[in-house]
């Protein structure tokens, strides 16, 4: 397999607009024969799909959802990040580029960092444009405010509720180009696998949920946006249904799969509650602005927050990290509290919680400024906890989040299989070994408003193929591969008829809990090459309890949600599967990567830029069989590699 990062070159500031220009392009009387098929209506999914009907080409979107609107990219909470140094503090399009380099620990490519910096502005100008209400200061110009792993203030924000604001200014852009009949929105399709023709993606098979059919949907090229993998976890911040299946059947089709055990454990989450809870609950980053973290200085101590005195609170990041403090990156504080909570001063049931105490920014600006910023968030944490954060400290926990690992692509965002690009958080992308906060949204505008836009259409100016219908054999051979699988699941004892059940007697979300909880405690915050090799083993005999114990009801036609789970499932226990590989193979801790084995002494993570310092790219080599390792050198040329300090 060939890795090609198509970089350009010249020097880094001028790499996009130099890429841009050598694009070719395609008249706009021609765009409208071009098909493109966009999976996901996240904010990278909807923004490249409103954008590349507008500019003419005819656009297919799927969403597993019954609405764009509802795509998990509504979750988001804090902000966005932008080089405009509306503050005046120092902030530049070079700092963004460095801090994000840094920010995941010089495993990402310069150049990618540097577009997604230089674009920022960009993309707030055009949310303005959309009619995004992002907070603004008394004289009216926007607000910013500081998130981890950066000395200045560059993120904007609409209180706790940006990822849906700027949610619902794509989904309205989108819509627009349906009502105009440019877009094509098909809801409540579960895509299954890739159809490819002499190599070359060119269109998707996919369910319908509500009556179970099969459709095969073609194009001359095809957008994968559909997130990241953090379900793999059982209990993460992302909604019960989202899920890798649109990658991994990718990957399985040819598309290298980049990083798989980059993931990101987010340290203010609200605890879990209860064994059998389906999902966790994200707190935003940005609350660590106002709230200081803390935990009683003596192990053991169970007396009620307001009965500690300050002389035995150990405020232990701003302890560790006196010029960064609370906001440090995630993978820093995540594995701080863990040790603390590991040592026996964590609050909480089982001691697995610390507090985010807002005492002291309440006594200095009062209630109400707290309310204007985070209101929807104590809101939020009342009605989940019955606590009021207004009185006494949140208590929060780290949580799996955000996937920095995804399919392999290079600079103009196509993957290993030609036609085939990826976008958001489905690629490896920028993020490196870990992504700093408030830079999600940023990269999924970036890929959906600017680049896609540019490099699919100058992909597609070279390769107008003869349009593919769904009687083609590949599609055919594909669709047949689906059903295939569907019959396959839970076949042993099989069932008929309404209200019957097939299978064993697990059930999926059983299966689904164990994976889980093999996959937080080995491959989680921190790995360590034992754990991880009596990880593989656990899910390698988990996948075979899988295929003989799942229980499914019947029948397999119709809205069947068991079904959906199981097909999410099996997916999921291949990719944990390869992440434990991963992770066993990079001899080395970066970022939210850390090996307990390679740690400096005062316990920060220790890279090998000697035999590491590249990007892990896996093929697959078929069912049964070990996976294959590429590796694409990494070069600094602008940001010299050294080690992390946040000190």
């Amino acid at each position: 397999m060939k890795l090609d990062p198509q970089l350009p070159g010249g020097a880094i500031q001028d790499a996009w607009t130099q890429r841009r220009r050598e694009l070719p392009l395609i008249s706009p009387i021609n765009k409208r024969r071009f098909k493109v098929l966009v999976v996901g209506s996240g904010l990278a999914g909807a923004s490249a799909a409103a954008t590349l009907a507008e500019q003419g080409f005819r656009v297919t979107l799927l969403t597993y959802h019954d609405s764009p609107r509802r795509a998990h990219s509504v979750a988001a909470q804090g902000g966005i990040n932008a080089a405009r140094n509306y503050q005046n503090d120092g902030d530049s399009i070079e700092r963004l580029f460095l801090d994000t380099v840094k920010g995941g620990d010089f495993r990402a490519r310069e150049a990618g960092c540097h577009r997604l910096a230089e674009i920022s502005g960009a993309i707030i100008d055009q949310c303005v444009a959309q009619g995004v209400p992002f907070a603004r200061e008394y004289g009216g110009t926007l607000a910013n405010r500081n998130f981890g792993g950066a000395l200045v203030s560059r993120t904007f924000y609409a209180r706790g509720q940006t990822g849906q604001q700027l949610l619902y200014g794509a989904v309205q852009a989108l819509l627009r180009q349906v009502d105009a009949g440019r877009v094509e929105l098909l809801t409540q399709r579960d895509v299954l696998d890739l159809i490819t023709v002499e190599g070359v993606a060119r269109g998707v098979v996919c369910r319908q949920q509500g009556s179970g059919r099969l459709e095969a949907l073609t194009a001359h090229a095809v957008l994968l946006a559909s997130g990241g993998y953090s379900n793999v976890f059982h209990r993460s911040t992302n909604a019960v249904k989202s899920n890798a299946s649109a990658i991994w059947r990718a990957h399985r089709r040819g598309a290298a799969f980049a990083n798989p055990c980059f993931t990101q454990i987010h340290p203010t989450c609200i605890p879990s509650g209860d064994p059998g809870q389906s999902k966790l609950t994200l707190m935003s980053e940005s609350l660590r602005n106002d709230g200081r973290v803390w935990l009683p200085a003596q192990a053991g101590d169970a007396r009620p927050a307001a009965a500690i005195p300050e002389a035995e609170r150990d405020y232990f990041l701003e302890r560790q990290y006196p010029t960064y403090g609370n906001m440090v990156p995630r993978d820093v504080a995540s594995r701080r509290a863990r040790e603390r909570c590991l040592e026996g001063h964590g609050v909480g049931p089982g001691g697995r919680s610390v507090y985010l105490d807002f005492t002291d920014t309440i006594s200095r600006e009062g209630r109400a400024a707290i309310e204007s910023r985070y209101g929807n968030l104590f809101a939020m944490y009342e009605r989940i906890t019955g606590s009021d954060a207004y009185a006494e400290p949140m208590r929060i926990y780290p949580a799996p989040h955000y996937t920095m690992g995804g399919l392999w692509v290079d600079y103009n965002l196509m993957s290993t299989v030609p036609g085939l690009f990826v976008l958001g958080e489905a690629n490896f992308s920028e993020h490196g070994a870990n992504r700093l906060g408030a830079s999600a949204l940023m990269q999924g505008l970036a890929d959906g408003l600017f680049i896609a836009p540019a490099t699919v259409s100058g992909w597609l100016a070279g390769h107008l193929h003869a349009e593919v219908n769904s009687d083609h054999p590949a599609c055919q051979a594909a669709t047949a591969v689906v059903q295939a699988r569907i019959d396959g699941l839970g076949s042993s004892g099989l069932g008929s008829g309404f209200g019957s059940s097939s299978g064993g007697g697990r059930s999926c979300d059983s299966l689904h809990r164990q994976l889980g909880e093999i996959m937080i405690g080995a491959c989680g915050i921190s790995r360590h090459a034992e754990g991880l090799r009596a990880a593989l083993a656990q899910v390698q005999a988990l996948e075979q309890e899988f295929a003989q114990e799942l229980r499914l009801p019947e029948p397999r036609v119709g809205r069947n949600p068991e079904l959906e789970k199981a097909l999410r499932l099996e997916d999921f226990l291949q990719l944990a599967a390869l992440m434990l590989r991963d992770a066993l193979a990079r001899e080395e801790s970066c970022g939210a990567h850390f090996r307990e084995e390679h740690q400096s002494a005062d316990g920060e993570a220790l890279r090998d830029d000697v035999n590491f310092c590249h990007i892990a790219a896996w093929q697959w080599n078929g069912d049964g069989q070990e996976p294959l390792r590429h590796s694409e050198p990494l070069h600094y040329r602008h940001a010299t590699p050294s080690r992390r300090n946040y000190r």
